[in-house]
């Protein structure tokens, strides 16, 4: 590795944040990561009570290629870094009268759907050979693009494939055509609520990430999600990259369009600090970093324009611990049991607090015993919720555990409520508070058509000549397996433009 000439300052320590960090040093630059939290992983990291171990975040390990491309690229393995187990059943969906558990092998699985429609198995082979050329083409070619320029997307391939690609087709229309049951149609259409958007507003071209869900898997990272975030931290440690925790950037100053140094401020002692630098790149919130630290002449987009967004969802989260096991219940449980129509509504199209929520309940402890203290359950519950609602008071939040509680408990057959010994709950207020989340979304932009590829803010300032953005807000786009591309597409962007 040659001498580092030139320096970056990454702003956030996230999963896109220690991926340019790490790309960048491979490089050959001094990079430094300056992160406000007091750990590094963003939305990903995790925090211990009373024995028992939360994931903060992503709870979801699908398209196990792209890390092991990820790692790979530096010399190593997934493997050198943490066990992975594929999860069988890989999940279980709760409808309103029954309960499916999807097996992780694909002729158990089709032959699971033919038994609700006949003619599913023959339906899904066809629907997953489309769903793997978008796969290939779309994990392969188009989310590698930094969407600076159209001319990037003049590629042979993306050109003869645009409209096996089903760009302009939306989800739920494609999933239609191969299958009539509404189950089975609820069941292909569920990975792209990850995208933060609805399937009757999603391209059909994410019907990859059905062929990331049935055919790549769902696995889950020995030790929980966090051990992701310690080897992605490893290797940036290891490549010369510096963590500067607890530590926030107050300020950013520019001087002709170019952005000269940076202000930080120290959590506890509140002493601020100055840092120069050739090149910045913003990991954190990309609204907050442009409307809060930029001078406002040296702001790409306006207000109107980041009002125009349509955000993914945020959550409501609370992380349960229980002085017992809840036998029968599986890892990832999906409640999908009331009208998901009406929570679309509630969540898009009329934002309020949901009527009669949907949910997810992970119990990572059924498959990690390190987790929970033994003989006990650790709970993650979720509800997804209409980014920027206001009321998020803990009366609000109350409410609702009681009303999923019972809920699982109905279905599980298990009394919970008396069994509880640790609980926390997550929202709106501590997304904003944490990571100044723009309208305290958990996700970043929904994939929509209008917000896909080069129609997401850019990852390069249009004002500021060396300030580059990655993560969420911009491309690819949400998810984990998306930002640790972002920072590798975003790192090579400034080495080739800055490092000559």
């Amino acid at each position: 590795m040659s001498t580092p000439t030139k320096k970056v300052i990454v702003i956030g320590a996230g999963f896109a944040g220690m991926s340019t960090a790490s790309f960048l040093a491979q490089k050959g630059w001094d990079v430094t990561i300056i992160e406000k939290n007091n750990l590094p992983g963003g939305r990903a990291r995790k925090y211990s009570a009373e024995g028992f171990t939360f994931d903060m975040g992503p709870s979801w390990y699908w398209m196990p290629d792209v890390f092991e491309n990820y790692f790979e690229k530096f010399g190593k393995k997934v493997a050198d870094y943490y066990k992975l187990q594929r999860l069988d059943p890989s999940y279980r969906v709760y409808f309103e009268k029954e309960a499916w558990d999807l097996p992780a092998n694909y002729e158990a699985l089709r032959n699971l759907l033919e038994s609700i429609e006949p003619g599913a198995a023959k339906a899904l082979d066809a629907f997953l050979e489309e769903a793997k050329y978008k796969y290939e083409i779309g994990v392969g070619k188009i989310v590698y693009k930094p969407g600076i320029s159209v001319t990037e997307l003049i590629d042979i391939d993306l050109i003869r494939g645009v409209f096996k690609l089903d760009v302009f087709q939306s989800m739920k229309k494609h999933v239609a055509k191969y299958f009539k049951h509404p189950s089975i149609q609820f069941l292909m259409e569920f990975p792209v609520l990850f995208l933060g958007a609805l399937p009757e507003n999603t391209p059909a071209l994410y019907s990859l990430m059905n062929y990331g869900d049935i055919k790549g898997g769902t696995w889950y990272p020995e030790f929980g999600m966090y051990s992701i975030v310690q080897a992605m931290h490893d290797v940036a440690v290891s490549l010369g990259v510096k963590f500067n925790l607890s530590e926030e950037v107050i300020n950013i100053q520019v001087q002709e369009g170019i952005a000269k140094s940076i202000t930080t401020k120290l959590y506890g002692s509140g002493e601020e600090k100055l840092y120069t630098f050739d090149v910045l790149v913003g990991a954190g919130d990309y609204h907050h970093i442009e409307t809060e630290l930029l001078p406002q002449k040296y702001q790409s987009y306006s207000t109107a324009y980041w009002d125009s967004r349509v955000m993914a969802p945020s959550s409501l989260l609370f992380y349960v611990g229980l002085n017992k096991k809840l036998p029968g219940l599986l890892h990832h449980n999906l409640f999908f049991d009331t009208d998901f129509g009406l929570h679309g509504k509630e969540i898009y199209s009329d934002p309020k607090w949901p009527t009669k929520p949907l949910f997810y309940a992970s119990l990572p402890s059924v498959t990690d015993p390190t987790v929970a203290p033994e003989g006990c359950e650790n709970l993650f519950l979720l509800i997804p919720i209409a980014a920027g609602l206001e009321g998020d008071t803990q009366e609000v939040r109350e409410d609702y555990f009681n009303h999923i509680i019972e809920r699982l408990e109905i279905r599980s057959g298990h009394t919970i409520k008396d069994s509880i010994i640790y609980k926390r709950s997550y929202s709106v207020t501590e997304f904003k508070d944490d990571y100044h989340s723009f309208r305290g979304n958990a996700y970043g932009l929904a994939n929509t058509l209008l917000q896909t590829a080069n129609l997401k803010p850019s990852c390069k300032s249009k004002k500021v000549n060396n300030l580059y953005y990655t993560g969420q807000l911009t491309i690819p786009g949400p998810g984990v397996p998306p930002s640790l591309i972002s920072g590798e597409v975003v790192a090579a962007l400034v080495d080739k433009i800055h490092n000559k």
